[in-house]
């Protein structure tokens, strides 16, 4: 069993992927031995987690996963603790391998009751795991909303009850779990749309399956490689951006990314603002240079286009489209492509002449690039991410909780870090400017994504608790 803490990439499987490969491994050992196996983690997880507990509520549903549940009250009982059983089964009705479980647990002394108990030390969410297939309702949706309101510690088997394993999103109700331990393989829904909020810190115990041959739906994002920078290098080994955007009254935008691209280690760092004003200089960081769009030669250049570009981006985005190497296009720069279909064949044009192409939109975004509503969009990121990807045939960065990175021929990647604190304006032009700079320097769109993304993401995480996280510090925070 190993706790799952960001900077390791681990494979991430689908419900069906799993259901899968536990009927194989079930196949290949004596009967019962997954339950068992999935009942004594469960055990020594609730006990390692609650050491002092006694009186222990398990919420066990009508599924294997109530089995294990069972399976793991049979093991309190026997170390001598008190586990209190609400069941939604019945042992006519129940799989075989639960309803073996529901037999030791009797035999082990173990109590049921018909309703929650009035006070327990802690609980074990054992109703639902990957088998949800419609939102939660009666006694269910009962002892749900009582696991909400309990201040001990939550364990959830598998997956909180109501959370879906694919995409993440969360029934009405959900149970909300301090601790969930993911049974034979992680699930892509732990990681992204409501699955962080749901699901705690998560633990991972794979009852002896072998995914070494197993293909994943999806990976979580692991920390990037750091690599020094060699002696005999200079400004130009690491690339030149350009930051083509900052309509009127959204100059910041523009600049807050070309402070991250500088920070991150860009050689040198244009800012092509469409504000038709004279900026020249940026006091605070005098090494940003400007240039007028007419000056800029973007066949020679990383471009990052549609940070605060307004309306004004649209008049620049086929020149871009067409003749930078390397792109990334954020925010407006979205919004045009979804408006314009010239746009969007230019976009679509880039992979077959060997261009680079991110984009990064948020959920909003990316509903008007897919021509969907943004709840439609939320509630599949993944599946919305690889449409997007092939859509228009490059990396896509779709931010939010557990942002997604897909491209074409790539396992989409889930970004296990970041927080609420990146919730405030001028976050995702930072992260256009980052993902810039790591394009500059000769990384692939893709890899330049998950590590920007990434990083984005941790620097948020280490932020000192109390201390308000703005854009411009966030840019600051992230120096390559």
């Amino acid at each position: 069993m190993q706790c799952i803490v960001p900077g390791v990439s681990h494979p991430l499987h689908s419900a069906a992927a799993t259901r899968v490969l536990e009927a194989a491994l079930a196949a290949s050992l004596p009967p019962h031995t997954l339950m068992q196996r999935a009942g004594l983690a469960t055990a020594r997880l609730a006990l390692a987690l609650a050491p002092h507990a006694h009186r222990f509520w398990i919420a066990c549903g009508p599924g294997n996963n109530g089995g294990d549940g069972l399976e793991a009250a049979m093991h309190l009982q026997q170390w001598g603790k008190t586990p209190l059983i609400t069941w939604l089964g019945t042992p006519d009705s129940v799989p075989a391998d639960a309803r073996a479980s529901h037999s030791r647990a009797v035999s082990a002394g173990v109590r049921f009751v018909d309703a929650p108990p009035e006070d327990c030390d802690a609980c074990i969410d054992a109703m639902l795991g990957t088998g949800a297939s419609r939102a939660p309702a009666g006694r269910m949706a009962e002892w749900i909303a009582r696991i909400n309101t309990l201040q001990v510690p939550v364990l959830a088997v598998d997956l909180p009850s109501g959370l879906n394993a694919d995409t993440g999103t969360a029934a009405a109700p959900c149970a909300r779990a301090s601790h969930t331990l993911s049974l034979l393989t992680l699930k892509p829904g732990l990681y992204t749309a409501q699955g962080r909020d749901q699901t705690g810190r998560v633990w991972f115990e794979s009852l002896g399956a072998d995914l070494a041959d197993q293909a994943p739906q999806a990976c979580l994002g692991g920390a990037p490689e750091l690599v020094a920078r060699e002696h005999a290098t200079h400004k130009g080994s690491y690339g030149d951006v350009a930051i083509v955007g900052g309509a009127p009254g959204m100059s910041g935008a523009a600049l807050l990314a070309a402070s991250a691209a500088l920070q991150h280690g860009a050689g040198r760092v244009y800012v092509v603002l469409l504000d038709g004003g004279n900026l020249g200089v940026a006091p605070d960081q005098p090494e940003l240079m400007f240039r007028t769009p007419e000056a800029m030669d973007p066949a020679t250049l990383t471009v990052v286009a549609g940070c605060g570009g307004g309306g004004a981006i649209a008049a620049q985005l086929a020149r871009l489209l067409s003749t930078a190497p390397r792109l990334v296009l954020d925010a407006d720069a979205l919004n045009a492509v979804a408006r314009d279909s010239q746009l969007a064949t230019l976009l679509r044009a880039r992979t077959g002449r060997q261009r680079e192409t991110v984009l990064t939109p948020h959920p909003l975004e990316a509903a008007r690039l897919l021509d969907r509503t943004t709840i439609e969009v939320q509630q599949d990121r993944p599946a919305a991410a690889r449409q997007l990807a092939q859509q228009f045939a490059c990396t896509v960065v779709l931010k939010g909780s557990g942002t997604v990175i897909a491209a074409p021929a790539e396992t989409p990647v889930i970004n296990p870090t970041g927080n609420a604190r990146l919730a405030t304006a001028g976050t995702g032009d930072v992260l256009a400017g980052l993902i810039g700079a790591r394009l500059a320097r000769g990384e692939t769109a893709f890899d330049a994504a998950c590590a920007a993304v990434w990083l984005h993401g941790q620097a948020a995480d280490a932020w000192p608790a109390g201390t308000p996280l703005t854009a411009g510090a966030l840019a600051q925070a992230v120096a390559g």
